[in-house]
């Protein structure tokens, strides 16, 4: 039976399209508050299930942790697709929104490395695996509940609302945190107060499982199965069906590849830029993004309407290639607005070490492994958000504005004292360490940036759901469009922050980071020109998706 005919034999009343939406995106928020809440707490996580004296390799080892969940995705996408095009969309979302709230909560009563040792970040990690398995079924579920309820002429409007969802997401994970914040006081909240947004997951599950419990199953999944036309083996067919290899092809570097690096530096970029490298108060940085997140939300909806009219690929088209040309601009005018002293002090007074083997080692503590003295001078550098430059020399040397450095013996031996030392050495040249509050003035020209990187998202986001519903066959949908999207979101976009991390510490460039993000979206920019359908959105068909 043909997906269109299944809808005109049953179209949704309006009251029953309102449940749709709202029924799934509360549960795509809820998943998607269950996995950042872990970004948004990266800073405090670290201390409490790594015990390293590095700050760059304690949030290094944050990130690696946060990537574990990402690494998941994609065989959660698998196993979830298989059971939702075999059994159907609304009880296997139903399952991986269980997993989701069960795992994030169980984060929340996790002892501190002080308590069991090593065996915390296991505990961390196991729980990120089922994370990551149940978000890899959970979009894909929610997304094509909604894209096959809705309307043709309304489908993009519909899912984007899903798409909005993932950004609510961050949003509620920032509320939370401002509120336990709030209440708790800043010592408590960093000894165990952090343990409370976790916890919330438990209530979280219940209203969204509540709501999802409500909801009937997909009219074109029950229309395949009554005329028998469901899957045998849906991720055999999803490699095997006419034309799927390519339209996977597409979907992973054209389509997620560019949506998720972009949305990951829009949130979590910015988040870390501004925490760490620009040493900014952290409950300023939780009320700007807070704020230009709320705003951004809208942006989704705007363009998921627009591509019912215009098309799928005109505005991911447009959204990437803008990111190319503003990606840099946007962080150097945040970097400017957010620590001005620490941005002319940079310029003004560049700082120059010299020495042998002067490269970064950030796992050095973890693996056993003693860094160069001239690699520990580096990496304290980097922990201070301070950008360097290095000349090969046969002694250990540092100047600021040409003017030399003294280096106590004290420093090489000990990581806090050598961060201290040079902070105090540059400070007289107009390098601001404290954690800085902008003016208002600067707080709102960083808001404005991050809006902008919240339309680029919007712009290569909005429509997703939509377009990747409509790329794949019904009968395989749930996995064709699951596995690109949670391979491209999963490897390329969930190992961001930490493949970011290792550049900037690398390279003590605070910027060289965003090269990441610059160099997945030029690629997909390309697939995407050549890869998809041009002109208004249309449903699948054989005919016209080869």
């Amino acid at each position: 039976m043909a997906e269109a005919q299944a809808l005109a034999d049953r179209e949704p009343t309006e009251n029953e399209i309102k449940l749709v939406i709202g029924a799934s995106s509360a549960g795509t928020v809820f998943e998607w508050y269950d996995f950042f809440i872990y970004g948004t707490l990266a800073y405090i996580l670290k201390d409490a299930f790594y015990d390293v004296d590095d700050p760059t390799l304690g949030l290094l080892l944050v990130w690696s942790t946060f990537a574990v969940g990402f690494a998941f995705r994609p065989i959660g996408a698998i196993l979830f697709g298989f059971l939702g095009d075999r059994l159907g969309r609304k009880y296997t979302f139903l399952v991986t929104v269980t997993l989701m709230g069960i795992a994030t909560a169980g984060v929340g009563l996790i002892p501190t490395v002080d308590q069991v040792g090593v065996v915390a970040p296991i505990i961390v990690i196991f729980l990120r695996v089922i994370q990551g398995l149940a978000l890899g079924g959970e979009y894909g579920g929610a997304a094509i509940y909604v894209a096959e309820h809705a309307p043709p002429e309304k489908r993009g409007f519909y899912t984007s609302f899903i798409q909005a969802s993932v950004a609510g997401g961050f949003v509620l994970s920032i509320v939370v945190v401002l509120a336990c914040r709030a209440i708790i006081p800043e010592d408590d909240f960093n000894a165990w107060g952090w343990r409370v947004p976790f916890l919330l997951s438990i209530f979280l599950l219940a209203i969204s499982l509540w709501m999802r419990f409500k909801l009937s199953e997909s009219p074109v999944f029950k229309a395949m199965k009554e005329a028998g036309e469901t899957s045998g083996n849906p991720f055999v067919e999803s490699f095997t069906y006419p034309g799927n290899p390519k339209r996977i092809f597409v979907a992973l570097f054209g389509v997620a590849g560019i949506l998720t690096t972009i949305w990951y530096t829009a949130f979590f970029s910015s988040l870390s830029f501004l925490k760490g490298d620009m040493r900014l108060d952290e409950l300023t940085v939780e009320l700007i993004l807070l704020a230009a997140g709320l705003i951004s939300l809208g942006f989704y909806l705007i363009v998921g309407k627009w591509s019912d009219r215009v098309g799928r690929k005109k505005p991911i088209i447009i959204g990437a290639l803008a990111t190319l040309v503003l990606l840099f601009p946007i962080f150097w005018t945040m970097g400017s607005l957010a620590n001005p002293a620490l941005a002319e002090a940079s310029e003004r007074s560049p700082v120059v070490v010299s020495g042998t083997q002067c490269v970064t080692d950030p796992f050095a503590e973890l693996l056993d492994r003693e860094p160069t003295d001239c690699g520990k001078v580096l990496g304290s550098l980097i922990a201070s958000g301070v950008s360097y430059s290095v000349v090969e020399s046969d002694t250990l040397g540092v100047t600021v504005a040409g003017e030399p450095v003294e280096i106590a013996d004290e420093w090489l031996s000990n990581g806090p004292a050598r961060s201290e030392g040079l902070q105090a050495a540059l400070t007289p040249y107009g390098f601001d360490f404290e954690r800085q509050v902008p003016p208002l003035l600067n707080i709102i020209g960083i808001i404005a940036m991050l809006l902008v990187l919240g339309v680029l998202s919007a712009l290569t986001y909005g429509s997703v759901a939509a377009l990747l519903s409509e790329m794949f066959p019904p009968k395989i949908r749930y996995s064709s469009m699951s596995i690109p999207y949670h391979i491209g979101a999963g490897y390329l976009g969930g190992f961001l922050p930490l493949i970011s991390g290792i550049i900037v510490a690398s390279t003590g460039n605070v910027y060289s980071g965003l090269w990441y993000t610059w160099v997945v979206v030029a690629f997909g920019v390309v697939i995407a020109w050549w890869g998809l359908p041009d002109g208004p959105p249309t449903d699948f068909s054989d005919d016209i998706h080869p």
